[in-house]
């Protein structure tokens, strides 16, 4: 087949294949950009059934950009907490803070004004701009890269350089032999900067869908009689990446420290994970700890307690959190202080047992807390 022709039938195929296949979804025809750069944050590295609830929950609580712009810092973390990748909700709030305080209150308008937004890059510019606005901008994610990839058998790394230039190039190459379909269907379009509004959503949907990343739907594929992995046997190594994803592992000790019925915690304010989270009095090791006697052998935690009455009331088993690029192991020391106790570290915050639920906490912890620590000291 051609290499215009196989642009051509992927195409139509495309469009056709979307026409039966809407997923429903809430920002879905939205055209309030604030609305599809506020879904698209929240989607990103973050599967669509995750990230809904939480959609409409910052929908509900800050309907506008200026409401999200006026709200509380510790009130967006709290909302955004369990999602993860904390830092998208500091650039999505720091964003909105530009846009209300120095763009007056106005939403860019441009690609390049969108994408300069803090925490949007060129996929997520590209999408806004397709959603909101109809500019003919395609978009490239983790399912583009794999329906591509697949139907043309490109074994190029998308992780490269390279890869995401050629990646690039061909699904903007597609945008337009949709976008020119369409008007020569509905005849001159003066407006030639518009795009067609269903080929990104298509794709994205396809994807998602569809051509998925274990046990795609090759059977009633509509582009399986020119798929190139199909054809090939290739689906399952399409599409490549080059480099293998390597986690560094750390060992954390949460002291969780009772003293009159409150605990003692801190925000996070080095520029580290879970930054601008509050997490209790913590001490990295290189390890997990050998024994019970941990709070007495290391150098910190003495320093800690050495001046009050302790008792360790209960150790919990090794917790494990995986971020991308971390394995998180958590084990959390309760323990029991004298009323004298006067904490040694400036940050540290006294807070009653009952309201820690009004304070974000990395996924770790929470669990930790709804699981373990407050059905036992609570209720």
């Amino acid at each position: 087949m051609a290499t215009t022709d196989h642009h051509l039938y992927f195409t139509k195929n495309l469009l056709e294949w979307h026409v039966g296949h809407h997923r429903p979804m809430p920002w879905k025809g939205e055209r309030n950009p604030y609305l599809v750069w506020l879904s698209e944050i929240i989607l990103q590295q973050t599967r669509v059934e995750q990230g809904l609830p939480y959609f409409e929950r910052f929908k509900a609580a800050y309907p506008t950009v200026a409401d999200l712009a006026d709200a509380p810092e510790d009130e967006v973390m709290k909302l955004w907490e369990g999602l993860g990748y904390y830092s998208r909700a500091r650039n999505l709030h720091a964003a909105a803070k530009h846009i209300a305080h120095e763009l007056g209150g106005s939403f860019p308008t441009t690609f390049k004004g969108i994408r300069s937004l803090k925490g949007v890059g060129d996929y997520t510019a590209a999408a806004i701009a397709s959603f909101a606005y109809d500019m003919p901008h395609a978009v490239v994610d983790g399912n583009v890269y794999r329906v591509l990839s697949r139907f043309f058998g490109i074994a190029t790394p998308i992780d490269t350089t390279e890869g995401k230039k050629l990646f690039a190039a061909l699904a903007q190459q597609l945008l337009e032999i949709a976008d020119s379909g369409r008007r020569t269907a509905e005849g001159p379009n003066p407006q030639s900067a518009i795009a067609n509004p269903q080929y990104n959503q298509a794709i994205m949907d396809f994807g998602a869908t569809h051509c998925t990343p274990a046990a795609p739907k090759c059977p009633t594929c509509p582009m399986r009689p020119h798929c190139v992995a199909f054809l090939e046997k290739r689906t399952g190594v399409l599409p490549v990446k080059s480099k293998k994803l390597e986690r560094r592992q750390r060992f954390f000790n949460y002291l969780i420290i009772n003293r009159n019925g409150e605990v003692f915690i801190k925000k996070r304010s080095e520029k580290d994970i879970w930054q601008n989270l509050y997490d209790f009095p913590l001490i990295e090791t290189e390890s997990l700890p050998d024994d019970q006697l941990f709070l007495m052998k290391n150098e910190t935690a003495v320093d800690w307690l050495a001046d009050s009455r302790w008792q360790l009331l209960r150790t919990s088993p090794p917790q494990r959190q995986e971020l991308t690029h971390q394995r998180i192991v958590a084990t959390f020391w309760e323990l029991e202080v004298g009323a004298d106790f006067l904490p040694k570290v400036a940050n540290w915050v006294a807070v009653e047992r009952g309201k820690l639920a009004n304070f974000a906490f990395p996924k770790v912890i929470d669990l930790y807390i709804k699981q373990k620590f407050l059905p036992l000291e609570l209720f």
